[in-house]
């Protein structure tokens, strides 16, 4: 079989308009202004549409990758996309992870390697858990998290917190959501971050938060920061993502550097809405004193993207993902160090590393996305929220990242 990859298509199956087929992907603007390609963020580089498949072999992998339950919404459309790209590194991950095949590399080229775990699937007709999963048929721990959010939204309603009524009054139109407008519907996409409660500047510039995925039934665990890192802002009153709730969609960071563009999350059109601490110049953390610091006009620069393997944060304001390692639906620890890059120079093809767990997290996203949808909605908050449920206590993100690091 051939070797398929981001751009390949099928014979006769190029689209007359790439603007129109890339459109839903590449809406960010930037770099993009002039590209009708795809961007292998992996690689930092362009990948064009190119016809490559003689014999359908993009719709046979399509079709293989929809049966077996890694790419549920897309159309088996002869092109070798965006999603398509991120259901064969699920694919991958999960032959790797889940099959234990350590050999295997979640990089979204299929080779003869991939092809061949592809006929052994197809001849034992394997379904994968992740395509068997669904909110109506969900894990008892994404059950355990809805119910919280419920609970938390529940909680806030009778006991609004400073920060919360200051968004309740915040007039300008915004992607943070006001409290009673907070949704915790099972079928959406939900990202939860949990924060550190004190954060002190000086002493304390780690990957020290966590978040939890919760998509199609299932809870994936991840790691990084949703606190800046001062040596990566550019001002003292640093940008904070106030705690609630916030609807986000598929993007690019870094759009404006060429050499840097990648995949990420970006606040839904209209913005979000930051804080900015420190009043008293001691550059930490404070707590609700700080609320009447909201920024007057919602920011639509507050990213969740990569953060390199988990060796430093990279927030200059974002929310930030480790790619070191990550737990996944069945509780387990899943180590990708030995092919997660660092930082930019390990993104080649001489070193062809990838961003490891950060792509599971955004392709899981792109994969099974319900169809016609293309949002999450991202719920923030500390660790004393947690002490809402006795099960949890506030102990736990601590908990998660000594199992998860």
């Amino acid at each position: 079989m051939i070797t398929l990859s981001l751009g390949n298509c099928d014979v006769g199956k190029i689209p007359q308009s790439k603007n129109e087929f890339l459109k839903p992907y590449h809406w960010v603007g930037g770099v993009f202004k002039d590209h009708v390609s795809f961007r292998n963020d992996d690689r930092s580089k362009w990948c064009f549409f190119r016809e490559k498949a003689h014999n359908g072999e993009v719709k046979e992998l399509q079709t293989f990758l929809f049966n077996a339950g890694f790419m549920p919404r897309a159309s088996k459309d002869g092109i070798f996309g965006y999603v398509t790209e991120s259901s064969v590194r699920l694919f991958q991950e999960y032959v790797r992870t889940i099959e234990g095949v350590k050999s295997m590399k979640p990089d979204g080229i299929v080779g003869s390697g991939t092809w061949g775990h592809i006929r052994r699937w197809q001849q034992n007709n394997i379904v994968s858990e992740w395509g068997q999963s669904s909110a109506t048929n969900a894990s008892p721990e994404f059950n355990k998290w809805i119910t919280l959010l419920n609970k938390v939204k529940t909680h806030y309603q009778q006991n609004p917190s400073p920060i919360i009524n200051q968004v309740n009054r915040f007039a300008p139109q915004s992607q943070t959501l006001k409290l009673d407008d907070w949704k915790f519907d099972p079928e959406d996409i939900h990202l939860i971050g949990i924060r550190k409660g004190q954060f002190d500047y000086n002493k304390d510039q780690g990957n020290h938060d966590i978040f939890l995925l919760l998509i199609r039934g299932m809870v994936f665990k991840f790691w990084g920061s949703t606190v800046p890192n001062q040596k990566h802002a550019d001002r003292n009153d640093v940008p904070f993502l106030v705690e609630g709730q916030h609807q986000y969609r598929f993007g690019w960071h870094k759009i404006s550097e060429e050499k840097k563009v990648y995949r990420a999350l970006k606040p839904y059109p209209k913005g979000v809405i930051v804080l900015r601490y420190d009043l008293d110049g001691d550059n930490t953390l404070a707590t609700d004193r700080e609320s009447d610091r909201l920024d007057t006009e919602p920011n639509h620069s507050i990213n969740i993207h990569w953060s390199g393997k988990g060796n430093s944060s990279w927030s200059a304001g974002c929310m930030v993902i480790a790619s070191g390692s990550y737990i996944n639906h069945r509780d387990q620890k899943v180590d990708c160090s030995k092919f997660a890059a660092i930082n930019y120079n390990d993104l080649n093809d001489t070193v062809k590393k990838t961003k490891g767990a950060y792509n599971v997290f955004t392709d899981l996203i792109l994969a099974y996305a319900p169809k016609g949808v293309d949002h999450l909605y991202f719920t923030l908050g500390r660790d004393s929220t947690l002490k809402l449920d006795a099960s949890l206590g506030q102990g736990y993100r601590e908990n998660i990242l000594t199992k998860i690091k």
